[in-house]
């Protein structure tokens, strides 16, 4: 049998600690099967006096994550403290010009610097493996670069947040506001004090970057995505789309689109029958289409275990030698991916107006919207939302809620009706808009 492969973990936070303690409770069986054990022989971590929960007495610590990048008795580096810059940036950087391969959960550092870091890594003949950015315990990452190399790929999408999902699942079900909802999340652990990365849409659109170099040899760059979250959801609107047969998801997308790749991140409603639709709690999901094969990924986003598990598949990858390019393409063939052109975005809306209740208000909206030739499958009134969670109408008089679906329509087509709308005075407040995917 070869001689173990030694590896240093720099940052020993919930899913350093899983990597050692999976490693210490399946070492056996991945020797047996790689041909070749993973053994941790350094660590680096900020606090060294705090317990992890795992045997550190056999390892030693070095001064700094680049120090242990550096450390010529590792062969190995996993880098798990998070962040695109600073330390995590020049301790990456440091093992690739050392020639050492490198396993990383660090999406935001990926999504920022990818291609710098791909082809240093191709230069020193070393290779970058992150199936733990992106969507945790699902081996997206794998699928996309290796499994289905064979197909071109028409479209990758998915539940890229277990925090929104959480949050959009709770309100559903219980019919509790956003802002009860991400408290209790809070509370939970599953989002931050400061949740706005997750709930804004950020997460998700540096895990989109990704998965979009994977699958379209676009360069990773979050400003060529666009960014909606989820804080304007409302019960009225999740109310709406059961009604109307769907569910509302917080959606990462990247589909082709001729020869450029539209790449977006919004409130989405779905229809409930398909499979991303029934995915509920902070569970993530990825469909992806292909011109052979078309399949949905299901399983555990985040999480110590579930992170663990994708870093320990990569290491046992490098013990049984295997590697390949980082996203799989070469770095100086990947494309610029332009910018965010939402506005050529065709496909179905939901729109919720708050119109105000007096003669000639449909009229004027049916008038915005035939002159945009958009042509409206539905129109929905309701006086009242659910008897709690601040989606009532008011009073007689009041705002009446008016929720249009539309046929296939351009995005720029519907912002200007909109506008017109809203130059008419015929609505109280600003207009819901949630984009409708459809079989």
């Amino acid at each position: 049998m070869a001689p173990p492969l030694k590896i240093g973990i720099a940052g020993l936070g919930t899913v350093g600690a899983g990597v050692m303690r999976m490693l210490a409770r399946r070492n056996d069986e991945i020797a047996a099967r790689t041909g070749r054990a993973v053994e941790v022989v350094a660590v680096s971590a900020r606090d060294r006096s705090r317990n992890r929960d795992c045997d550190l007495s056999s390892v030693r610590w070095a001064e700094s994550p680049v120090a242990l990048a550096r450390d010529p008795g590792i062969d190995v580096f996993v880098e798990l403290i998070g962040g695109s810059d600073g330390a995590a940036r020049e301790a990456v950087a440091a093992a690739l010009e050392a020639g050492k391969p490198v396993v990383t959960a660090n999406k935001a550092l990926l999504a920022h610097h990818g291609v710098a870091l791909a082809a240093l890594a191709e230069e020193k003949g070393a290779g970058i493996h992150f199936e733990a950015a992106v969507a945790g315990g699902i081996p997206i990452v794998k699928t996309l670069r290796e499994a289905l190399l064979g197909n071109r790929m028409a479209r990758v999408s998915g539940i890229l947040n277990g925090t929104c999902n959480y949050i959009l699942t709770k309100m559903r079900e219980e019919g509790l506001s956003f802002e009860t909802c991400l408290e209790e999340a809070q509370q939970l652990g599953y989002a931050e004090a400061d949740p706005t990365f997750d709930v804004d849409g950020f997460d998700t659109a540096h895990k989109l970057a990704l998965l979009a170099t994977l699958a379209f040899g676009v360069q990773p760059d979050p400003g060529a995505i666009h960014v909606e979250g989820i804080r304007s959801i409302t019960l009225a609107d999740l109310d709406a789309a059961d009604e109307l047969g769907y569910r509302v998801k917080l959606l990462g997308v990247a589909a082709r689109a001729g020869e450029d790749v539209e790449l977006r991140v919004h409130p989405t409603m779905v229809p409930k029958h398909w499979p991303i639709a029934q995915v509920s709690g902070v569970t993530n999901a990825v469909a992806v289409d292909g011109d052979a094969v078309a399949l949905t990924l299901v399983g555990p986003g985040a999480g110590g275990d579930a992170t663990a598990s994708a870093v320990v598949g990569d290491l046992c990858d490098l013990a049984a030698s295997r590697d390949c390019r980082p996203f799989g393409w070469p770095a100086a063939r990947l494309r610029p991916a332009g910018k965010p052109a939402i506005q050529r975005h065709e496909g179905g809306y939901y729109i919720r107006l708050a119109a105000v209740d007096r003669p000639g208000t449909a009229a004027a909206i049916a008038r915005h919207m035939a002159e945009r030739n958009i042509s409206l499958e539905s129109i929905m009134q309701h006086r009242r939302g659910r008897p709690h969670g601040g989606d009532r109408a008011d009073s007689a008089g009041g705002p009446a809620p008016v929720v249009l679906i539309t046929y296939a329509t351009t995005e720029e087509a519907v912002r200007r009706a909109i506008d017109a709308i809203e130059a008419d005075g015929v609505i109280t407040s600003p207009p819901q808009v949630i984009r409708i995917e459809k079989d």
